[in-house]
């Protein structure tokens, strides 16, 4: 069984960056669709940004778009979440999962989901 750990989040001001990591163990990461989520405290997880198992296509959530940039190193079995241009809406706590679809926003189409890392952006 896949095991996912992220790490990379932290405080910042707005408008500032941040990278995200998520690495993978213990199963299958090369052949799956990896997505981002993030669930700000009373709301529900949202998708944020999934990629291919190739890298070769990308799918983001409009909220991120032009500003955050997905990708993955399927030799280190990671991905990454490249953040720009923080806004405070952004603040949250970040999941990657495994999925087999890249064109769903949906969390019941992933798995695997991990611990999550939290990122607050200061206005």
């Amino acid at each position: 069984q896949v095991q996912l750990v992220e790490s990379g989040g932290g405080l910042v001001q707005a408008g500032g960056s941040l990278r995200l990591s998520c690495a993978a163990s213990g199963g299958t990461f090369n052949f799956y669709v990896l997505g981002w989520f993030r669930q700000a405290p009373g709301k529900e997880r949202e998708f944020v940004a999934a990629i291919s198992w190739s890298g070769s296509s990308t799918y983001y959530a409009d909220s991120v778009k032009g500003r955050f940039t997905i990708s993955r190193d399927n030799a280190k079995n990671t991905v990454y979440l490249q953040m720009n241009s923080l806004k405070s809406e952004d603040t949250a706590v970040y999941y990657c999962a495994r999925g087999s679809f890249l064109r769903t926003t949906a969390t019941s189409d992933f798995g695997s989901w991990g611990q999550g890392t939290q990122v607050t952006v200061s206005s």
